[in-house]
């Protein structure tokens, strides 16, 4: 089950412990992030640099950038920009 702290028009998503445990979130994410209005922003923050989802972000046409926060602490920000997303 996907947790998501809405801030505005910020979506806050925290998976590190999902991760750490052995889950797989991606599809539950995406599947979010697709339901989501137009001008939302997703902060997702994960355990693991998660290079594939930000590949995925991307093919959606969000723009979406990575950043380390500590070693164990990543941080994806994207942009829903329009409706083909």
């Amino acid at each position: 089950m996907l947790k998501v702290k809405n801030e505005g028009n910020k979506a806050i998503i925290d998976v590190r412990e999902q991760i750490k445990n052995g889950e797989h979130p991606r599809k539950e994410i995406v599947q979010f992030v697709k339901q989501s209005p137009c001008g939302t922003i997703f902060e997702i923050h994960l355990p693991v640099r998660a290079e594939p989802l930000l590949t995925v972000l991307s093919s959606l046409g969000m723009s979406a950038v990575i950043n380390e926060l500590a070693p164990d602490h990543f941080k994806i920000l994207a942009v829903k920009l329009d409706s083909h997303s």
